[in-house]
């Protein structure tokens, strides 16, 4: 589990795809399981979404020195500044989403993000 409280995943992650691609924003929040809700929208505490493979692949395969200048881009987004994340917190989160990416890579597995209000 990689936390980052408060934070729409939807935008954020389509945003960290973005940056990680070179694709743009509207590209990667339109890509086939990006932001996609999987639970019941009648749930008003708690939500799951899926990641795009496209942004699990990427995580992947992104090198150390990739993931920290993508970490400084990822924290100069509207959206992480709103909350004052650090190029320092947002490298550490992208170094846990890489690994997390790599472990479901391995077993065959696809990234979801579980989104409490």
């Amino acid at each position: 589990m990689v936390p980052l409280k408060g934070m729409d995943p939807s935008v954020t992650m389509a945003s960290l795809e973005a940056i990680l691609t070179g694709c743009t924003y509207d590209e990667a929040s339109a890509r086939p399981r990006a932001g996609h809700l999987l639970s019941s929208p009648d749930h008003e505490n708690a939500f799951i979404t899926s990641l795009s493979d496209t942004l699990q692949e990427a995580l992947v395969s992104a090198s150390h020195d990739g993931l920290a200048d993508a970490a400084a881009a990822w924290a100069e987004t509207v959206e992480l500044q709103a909350h004052g994340i650090t190029d320092d917190t947002a490298r550490e989160v992208l170094v846990l989403l890489s690994g997390l990416a790599d472990r479901a890579s391995s077993g065959r597995r696809r990234l979801y993000c579980w989104w409490a209000l």
